[in-house]
């Protein structure tokens, strides 16, 4: 999601920093992945590397982009990103949709089973859906693209027979077979009692189950593997699952590939080490390390694959919150809020903030610069020559909208507001990722330059989440991951009830009550649209509804956007049948793989 480090630092400490890594990686001999593969065990194997630990083994219960989900679960359908991502079936082997466009019934697949044996059966999809996802008393995210229309009802979701179920929405709702479709499916053996008890708050069991303490062989899951251990800030290890549904054309289980080793490995310069010493098999590369591998690709075995500009969006956020917590304080200091409320202050901070030298400069040239929410690459991005407004950098025109918004500068230059407030704030940014602390500095020199002070907090990854999550903060950089070509995937941000609508977090279920919050008009527009949205089937009104939501984004500014860098990964030769999609990135078919020993 987000990531950083210190440019000045970097410059003047970088090869120290790199030469005392490589000491260090030759003395911890206990956190060399090649240790996994003794004589006792050799088992083809991927090793990746990741910036940061999983947050839980709950998936309803995370918040992070870095998560062990991906390896250990399957949904009713997938996606092809060899073909546009077109809907494939999964755990389901087939779907029926009503003329109406109400119901959707899927077909299981014969003999399922979970990662440790017992069957996967429809009362799992139902447990799944109506005891979890579905539940009230049970907080997540996933709720928020589940919810259809103007009412925010829910799907119900039915028993047909023990190889059918079939999910009903009161409105037809565009995103619901993909929606539905994709969202992994959770044991009922393994979780239903915790579903069904209270702890001492009266709350399920189930909130806290599955937490980052739990053993690893007790999660159980679908997908290609199952976890075989995790050491906290050290590594996650993965098994294949033996009971895995896919077979290849001959009748071979998959996936080939026997274990994966996911190395949580904070420091990007020290992932860089270990890839060329040749301890990781991939590797998302910074522009600022892609010509050094780019020599060395023939001579390390590896390819650089170029996505084109990354689907992730980062930006720079305020905090528009005027609510107060349950002490009756405001999680945002009065005169900063209304500075931050202003719009024309957030503009005023767009315009100041020079992309083109962040692009330049710290990704070499190597990206685009964003203006929209929306992937460019889906039919709904509205581009600048279509009309979506850009704020190319113009430190005069921030400075006029400032002073025509009743701010003014004092005799050092420095902004103060209508009451002689100096123009000062803290602005957080993930300790963890080079490339985004140097956007961070980037950002305080230019607002600087229009009288603002910017007070850079680097901090860890889950320290931000947590001020994000407890609405403590006053600006950050952030990011979020992308949500590939359909809009509607970011409606938990946009929505004013989302759980991610970081900018103006609302009451949260198990949280303590919230005083007076409010919501914009423009937010509520934005929850109109989105819900328009999904109910419209005709492509060319679709089109013009999302247009109209960039539209909006844009003249608010909730989020200033930055820059997309390209998206490189260097994958050693040695791993066969890859499929490079820009969406869907090297390893979107992993059942597929082999490894060339």
């Amino acid at each position: 999601m987000i990531s950083t480090d210190i440019f000045s630092l970097v410059t003047r400490c970088r090869w120290f920093l790199v030469l005392l890594a490589c000491i260090q990686a030759l003395a911890l001999t206990s956190c060399n992945p090649t240790q996994f593969k003794t004589k006792a065990a050799q088992v083809p194997q991927l090793v990746f590397a990741s910036p940061s630990g999983p947050q839980t083994f709950n998936i309803t219960q995370n918040q992070s982009a870095f998560s062990v989900f991906g390896y250990i679960y399957d949904g009713l359908l997938t996606e092809n990103y060899a073909l546009d991502a077109k809907l494939e079936p999964a755990l389901a082997e087939s779907w029926e949709i009503s003329e109406d466009k109400k119901r959707v019934v899927f077909t299981l697949k014969n003999g399922l089973k979970w990662s440790d044996g017992e069957p996967l059966t429809v009362d799992d999809v139902i447990f799944t859906y109506r005891d979890v996802y579905l539940n009230p008393k049970i907080p997540t995210d996933i709720k928020d693209i589940l919810r259809v229309g103007t009412s925010r009802a829910f799907p119900t979701v039915k028993k047909l027979d023990e190889r059918r179920v079939e999910f009903t929405v009161p409105e037809p709702f565009v995103p619901f077979l993909r929606n539905i479709g994709g969202l992994p499916i959770l044991p009922a053996h393994a979780l239903k009692k915790s579903v069904e008890t209270t702890d001492a708050n009266g709350n399920p069991k189930f909130i806290s189950a599955w937490g980052i303490d739990t053993n690893p062989k007790e999660i159980i899951g679908n997908g290609y593997y199952k976890m075989e251990s995790y050491a906290s800030s050290e590594r996650v290890v993965f098994q294949r699952n033996p009971y895995y549904w896919r077979k290849d054309a001959e009748g071979n289980p998959q996936p080939y590939i026997e274990r994966v080793v996911l190395q949580i490995i904070e420091n990007t310069d020290n992932q860089l080490i270990n890839f060329r010493s040749g301890q990781l098999d991939s590797l998302e590369l910074s522009p600022e390390v892609f010509p050094l591998l780019k020599r060395e690709e023939k001579r390390g075995h590896f390819t650089i694959y170029n996505g084109g500009p990354d689907s992730t969006t980062l930006f720079v956020s305020f905090n528009l919150n005027k609510a107060r917590n349950s002490k009756n304080q405001p999680f945002v200091d009065p005169i900063k809020s209304r500075w931050f409320n202003t719009k024309e202050f957030r503009q005023a901070v767009a315009y100041a903030i020079d992309r083109q030298r962040m692009k330049e400069n710290i990704f070499r040239g190597m990206g685009e610069l964003q203006n929209s929410p929306i992937y460019f690459k889906s039919p709904y991005y509205l581009s600048p020559e279509q009309g979506l407004k850009v704020y190319d950098y113009n430190p005069n025109k921030a400075r006029q909208l400032l002073l025509g918004a009743g701010f003014k500068y004092n005799s050092q230059g420095q902004l103060l507001d209508a009451e002689g407030n100096r123009v000062r704030f803290t602005m957080l940014v993930k300790a963890e990722d080079q490339s985004r602390v140097n956007m961070a500095v980037q950002i305080k020199q230019d607002l600087s330059q229009i009288g603002i002070q910017a007070d850079l907090q680097v901090i860890a990854f889950n320290v931000v989440i947590e001020k994000l999550q407890n609405r403590s903060w006053d600006c950050y950089v952030g990011g979020f991951g992308g949500g590939g070509v359909e809009p509607h995937n970011g409606s938990n941000i946009w929505s004013s009830n989302g759980r991610l609508h970081q900018f103006n977090q609302g009451p949260e279920l198990g949280d303590p009550p919230i005083q007076g919050w409010e919501i914009s008009d423009w937010e509520k527009e934005i929850d109109r649209l989105f819900i328009e949205g999904s109910q419209e089937f005709d492509e060319t009104k679709r089109k013009a509804i999302y247009a109209q939501f960039q539209q909006i984004t844009q003249e608010q500014l909730p989020f200033i956007h930055l820059v997309n860098k390209l998206s490189f990964q260097a994958v050693r030769d040695r791993i066969q049948n890859l499929k490079f999609s820009a969406l869907g990135g090297p390893f979107w078919n992993f059942y597929e793989l082999k490894v060339n020993e």
